[in-house]
């Protein structure tokens, strides 16, 4: 059964009703460019067969009934004239905040019926929450014809998570999700929000392995991390880490703190991984994808020091299979989560088998794996 199938028969068994409409939207793989949206730089995502999936239909008054399939108390019913944060159930914020930065814009709308379904691993890195926030947005539209697009969509996502939920995320989650190719990953400009695509060689898998281990201290850490980076910027009197070059960071390595160089480090370097993975893309360049992805992958691991054991270890296994003939880093937020890989279509067994042979007998967790393609946004 497919999930818009699934969606519609959970419609029906709570409502009693056909929904007006089904809507989906990805969630994401980061191939590249982790910590560097936050400082106006350039990350290459591309969205994912996994995604979540709205039944919805319109009403009447103000309120909104809500039924999250894969949710502990999945039922939440409140009026959009009366949002407030939700402790009990947290899952209900994303689209509560998520609806809060739609009615500032379209204040006329009435409530819904909705039920929810997805099948992004939470927690995984592979933005479970943003899939979340641009389906509702994308629901929403169709119920009440909206004129939005998908990158207002995104930005409403982002304020939701922002000034809502109270994580402090970048855009790309929410672009991507809205604004996602089939078959391509996205280089985006997250200063301007300006984007350009690539198409991923048809016989590359985007591979990815949970390492299943909880992120810990994800909140505080990243939120520290994004001070880091302004303490730097502030340092040298530029808006963000994205106008300062390496050079200029070499010029005062010995006046900054040796962590805060670290992180800088980071950042500049990762900017440029990204802009070089996107012609290698374009040129079908393995070699330079490989060793673009191995070096984020360490200064993820030795700058910014975000990864796990268990991330380096799953990096390691999957690197000494592939070799020069696909790449393999941590994406995400880090401290846990997920590895992501681009493997030639032919070496996938080897992997899968390589991964799980090894994982589980160094580390005593069982890994998740994802066989993804790239895939349509909610919005395109």
């Amino acid at each position: 059964m497919t999930q818009n199938t699934f969606a519609k028969d959970f419609f029906y068994q709570q409502f009693q009703s056909q929904p007006e409409f089904v809507c989906h939207a990805p969630g994401r793989v980061n191939i590249i460019g982790d910590h560097t949206d936050y400082n106006n730089g350039f990350v290459l995502p591309a969205a994912i067969n996994y995604g979540t999936t709205i039944a919805a239909s319109a009403r009447q008054d103000k309120q909104v009934e809500v039924y999250a399939y894969n949710c502990d108390s999945n039922k939440n019913i409140f009026s959009l004239d009366n949002i407030v944060f939700d402790k009990q159930t947290m899952w209900s914020n994303y689209v509560k905040g998520t609806l809060q930065a739609l009615i500032k814009k379209h204040p006329d709308i009435n409530g819904a019926n909705l039920v929810v379904v997805g099948n992004v691993p939470q927690g995984a890195g592979l933005s479970s929450s943003a899939s979340f926030e641009i389906a509702i947005l994308k629901a929403f539209s169709q119920l009440y014809e909206l004129d939005l697009n998908g990158i207002s969509a995104a930005l409403m996502g982002q304020q939701a998570e922002n000034d809502f939920v109270g994580c402090n995320c970048g855009i790309m989650d929410q672009l991507i999700s809205a604004m996602g190719l089939k078959n391509h990953a996205m280089l985006l400009d997250c200063r301007d929000l300006s984007f350009e695509e690539a198409l991923i060689p048809e016989d590359l898998t985007l591979f990815i392995v949970n390492s299943n281990v909880k992120r810990g201290l994800v909140d505080s850490e990243y939120n520290l991390r994004r001070q880091q980076c302004e303490q730097v910027a502030e340092y040298f009197n530029v808006a963000s880490l994205r106008d300062l070059s390496l050079e200029q960071l070499y010029s005062k390595k010995e006046q900054i703190d040796a962590t805060l160089f670290k992180r800088a480090h980071h950042v500049i370097t990762e900017n440029s991984r990204a802009l070089a993975t996107l012609n290698a893309l374009k040129n079908n360049d393995m070699a330079t994808i490989s060793a673009a992805m191995k070096k984020s992958h360490e200064s993820l691991r030795d700058d910014f020091e975000v990864t796990t054991k268990e991330m380096d270890g799953l990096v390691d296994i999957i690197d000494e299979v592939i070799g020069v003939n696909g790449g393999v880093r941590m994406t995400g937020g880090g401290f846990g989560g997920c590895v992501v890989a681009l493997v030639p279509s032919s070496m996938v067994p080897q992997v899968e088998e390589a991964v799980n042979n090894n994982y589980e007998r160094l580390f005593s967790i069982k890994p998740s794996i994802y066989k993804c393609t790239a895939s349509q946004g909610a919005f395109r």
